[in-house]
């Protein structure tokens, strides 16, 4: 959409649910700070009108309807009942403008996306009968046929459809007998498979076939729901599937729910290599809608309307998997029959124990090491995606085309682990100059960051020892309050304002970061509040001493300047230049200019103080000290 507005428009649409999935194109790479970039507000308000078709005939089975074109089309519907093996749709009796010719367009079936399945067929040779074979329609559900004139727009062509199912038993095992074998299956499948064959005692009651022939075997099929898009599909009565060569065997899954478009089917067939001869293949075929049916030399797994998944097993590849990403919501079908390709009425194997795994999961294989399996729920449909790390790729992160190697890893972890290191400089210059309160939240600094980032890292060099976002906040009130007391120190308050402003910032840093932890203002609110408070100090010294504030020229030129080169340096980096790529060397870099810039801008002891005075303090040893007023000395 490079407008304002856009639109599609789909003729005939499938019936069922469809999606319309909207993104934006994909953003820059670049780290931005938030409350610092524009924001565009972007709205997206699908409207659909549907246009039904009122005049629509019903084409009834072995039924001739007459229909006369002129200029319009005319709307046909047929119901394909279910165990349909094959449609054939003919135009019988056709006459334009009172002489033999069908110039008629026929279009059967309706529109789907991202493919287009529908059958056309121009009849146009008066000579030839004008007909249509579908093979395997999709079952239980109307089928609708367009028919349009080929002739002028006053020539009238009339002419009488003809639709004609060809239907087949399946045959299925009773409940009990099934239920009978299950204590024999592990003895039937250490000796090879049961002797199967239909008998008229256990065709299925259920199926509206009539007396047609046998043309497939079904296996009831048991559908466990585990968890949220989590489904397990197992036959029911042994763990393994008896496949033949006679007719296929298939197993329908249930995936019309509504819920189960959002996951991955995934399936998983196998035979054992040692049982099937080197000239027999399996040979499977997944579909929707209807099973396919007509497995022969070459498979090419095409039903009616839609291009099915082809999957083959042999004595060299005795293993097949299928994945199928957001499956459409209907009932799918797992045919597989036996093939013997060089000589198929020699087929020495005549029947063959597949194993079968079926599953319906959120995400394949979990997204495996390098991903996390995300679910988003919305107006009542769940989906389910892989958030890759690390550059790896893919639809269950297995493309490791752009992926980290793991010494890539373990150098963006050290770089911005020990670039924290640096912080040891303004420590050790604050426990020199008595600077405490300063020196204990630069080492608070050092450390969460430190093992912020070792626990921050998305592939496998991963370090932590809390949990993440109590570590992310405890990084974010570090960086925040280093800053508040550098500023203040600077400013050369009063020993009790200095400390209760230093609370009081920290308790002001974790109330906003508790608020919005990435909110640019609550970081920079209170450091421009410090600022304004040191500036006014400064300001007030100058008038007072009639002379620059701070005194010392040497002040300016080799610490005042460089602290706040280094200080400008990070933020401009921090602000502008961190990208995705390069975020290991520029927030490294981020770390070293931060700690450097506090380094050089704390100010220095008081002319009195001894160096080291604080540290001696803290050893423990013998004073003399002497009571003026009675003259009695004590030893502490």
């Amino acid at each position: 959409m490079l407008q304002d507005n856009a639109s599609v428009n789909v003729s005939y649409p499938a019936p069922g649910d469809w999606f319309v999935a909207a993104h934006l194109p994909p953003s820059s790479h670049k780290i931005e700070v938030k409350d610092f970039i524009p924001t565009c507000a972007y709205i997206f308000q699908p409207d659909m009108l549907v246009v039904r078709v009122v005049e629509m005939s019903i084409l009834e089975p072995d039924v001739p309807l007459p229909l006369v074109l002129l200029s319009q089309p005319s709307y046909l519907k047929v119901f394909v009942p279910k165990h349909t093996q094959e449609l054939r749709l003919e135009l019988q009796g056709c006459v334009s403008n009172g002489s033999l010719g069908c110039p008629v367009h026929l279009t059967v079936g309706s529109a789907t996306l991202p493919g287009n399945f529908q059958k056309v067929l121009t009849c146009s040779d008066p000579t030839t009968a004008c007909r249509l074979l579908l093979p395997s329609p999709p079952w239980e559900r109307w089928l609708q046929v367009t028919a349009k004139s080929l002739a002028g727009p006053r020539v009238l062509v009339t002419f009488s459809a003809v639709a004609a199912l060809t239907a087949c038993r399946p045959w299925t095992a009773n409940l009990q007998r099934l239920l009978q074998s299950s204590p024999n299956q592990s003895s039937n499948a250490s000796t090879g498979p049961p002797p199967l064959s239909p008998n008229t005692q256990d065709l299925d009651q259920s199926g509206e076939a009539g007396s047609g022939a046998f043309c497939f075997r079904s296996f009831p099929i048991l559908r466990e729901d585990m968890d949220v898009v989590s489904v397990r599909f197992r036959p029911l009565d042994r763990a393994s599937v008896l496949v033949q060569s006679d007719m296929p065997s298939v197993m329908k899954l249930h995936l019309n729910t509504g819920m189960d478009s959002g996951g991955s089917l995934s399936i998983s067939v196998s035979v054992n290599q040692t049982v099937i001869a080197s000239n027999t293949s399996v040979v499977a075929c997944v579909t929707a809608g209807s099973p396919f049916l007509s497995f022969n030399t070459s498979l090419n797994c095409t039903t009616a309307f839609f291009q099915g998944y082809p999957l083959s097993l042999s004595a060299s590849s005795p293993t097949a998997n299928l994945s199928i990403p957001y499956p459409e919501t209907d009932n799918w079908y797992l045919s597989l029959q036996v093939l013997c390709p060089e000589r198929p009425e020699e087929c020495m194997q005549p029947s063959v124990l597949v194993e079968t795994t079926l599953y319906l999961v959120p995400c394949l294989n979990d997204c495996g090491p390098y991903g996390q399996c995300l679910l988003l729920r919305r107006h009542g449909y769940l989906y389910a995606g892989c958030s890759c790390r690390a550059g790896w790729r893919g639809w269950s992160c297995t493309d490791n085309s752009t992926a980290q190697t793991l010494a890539q890893q373990k150098v963006a972890t050290l770089l911005l682990t020990l670039s924290n290191l640096m912080f040891l400089a303004p420590i050790a210059i604050s426990v020199h100059r008595c600077l405490l309160v300063e020196a204990s939240v630069y080492a608070y600094t050092m450390f969460f960051s430190t093992f912020y980032h070792a626990c921050d890292q998305p592939g496998d060099a991963v370090l932590c020892i809390l949990n993440y976002d109590t570590l992310q906040y405890c990084d974010f009130l570090g960086s925040g309050v280093s800053i508040w007391v550098t500023v203040l120190c600077m400013a050369r308050l009063k020993a009790s304002l200095k400390y209760v402003l230093f609370i009081l910032g920290a308790l002001v840093f974790a109330m906003s970061l508790q608020l919005d932890r990435r909110a640019a203002w609550n970081t920079t609110g209170p450091c421009l509040f410090a600022i304004v408070v040191m500036v006014t100090m400064w300001v007030y010294r100058c008038g007072r001493r009639r002379h620059c504030y701070p005194p010392s020229w040497q002040r300016w030129v080799f610490y005042l300047l460089p602290g706040l080169s280094m200080a400008a340096l990070a933020l401009t980096i921090y602000v502008s230049m961190m990208t995705s790529e390069n975020y290991y060397y520029t927030h490294s870099i981020w770390h070293m200019l931060l700690a450097g810039s506090a380094a050089f801008l704390l100010p220095p002891r008081e002319q009195h103080a001894e160096p080291w005075a604080c540290a001696q303090k803290l050893t423990c040893h013998y004073e003399i000290c002497k009571n003026h007023r009675d003259e009695l000395y004590t030893v502490t």
